[in-house]
């Protein structure tokens, strides 16, 4: 499975961003996709994951702010983030997990200033 992210970016304190991850290759019985996120020296934090079923889960730090979707039939995700604060500031790595393994693609830099 090969993960694409895109969409992040500058904005300021207060703003928005939509991220999109398309899974491509292998995707057939991908029952998760979503993002963490990475701060240098800081380990590696959920933001959000959604199941094949719709299932949502998210970071304590986003939830209320940041809302996932999940479209199988194109294999995407999406993130679209709200009210953004300087400390979400970071690389977004797109997650994909199926049967055991685990999938990442190319972190997405957002950069939220105050």
């Amino acid at each position: 499975v090969q993960l694409q992210a895109s969409g992040g970016g500058l904005v300021q304190a207060g703003g928005s961003l939509r991220l999109a991850c398309a899974a491509s290759g292998a995707t057939s019985s991908v029952s998760a996709m979503g993002w963490y996120r990475q701060v240098p020296g800081k380990e590696r934090e959920l933001v959000a994951i959604a199941s094949y079923n719709g299932h949502t889960n998210y970071g304590d730090s986003v939830r209320g702010r940041f809302t996932i979707s999940r479209d199988n039939a194109k294999n995407t995700a999406h993130l679209q983030m709200n009210s953004l604060k300087p400390e979400d500031t970071a690389a977004y790595k797109c997650y994909a997990r199926k049967s055991l393994r685990e999938f990442w693609g190319q972190g997405t830099l957002v950069t939220v200033s105050s």
